[in-house]
């Protein structure tokens, strides 16, 4: 995993990310945005598998399902191609990988 891999992670995980943990599904994934992915499932999974609120009358009252929605957009996003990774392929490139070239002849003068 090289820099801006890993500044590219990051910024979508937040900087109190493990790097170590991250180097290491990144060399078991192989790309960036599956990483990010997997991170973000298993966060997704911890805030519901506890109550998405909590009300102590008259004190506090918290409530999770705004994170969850957030974490599912980002997800949605992620899943879509948004933003880019830099180890992501460049399928908009024509040198990205074999194609097709007609060739024309031009007419004589």
């Amino acid at each position: 995993m090289d820099a801006a891999v890993r500044a590219w992670l990051v910024s979508q995980l937040g900087p109190s990310t493990d790097l170590v943990d991250l180097a290491a599904r990144y060399q078991r994934l192989g790309n960036a945005r599956a990483v990010a992915l997997e991170v973000l499932y298993e966060r997704k999974a911890a805030l519901i598998g506890q109550p998405s609120s909590v009300t102590v009358t008259s004190v506090v009252s918290v409530n999770f399902t705004g994170n969850i929605a957030a974490l599912e957009r980002q997800i949605a996003l992620l899943e879509e191609g948004i933003p880019s990774a830099p180890d992501d392929p460049d399928t908009d490139s024509p040198t990205s990988g074999p194609g097709v070239i007609q060739l024309v002849e031009r007419p004589r003068r």
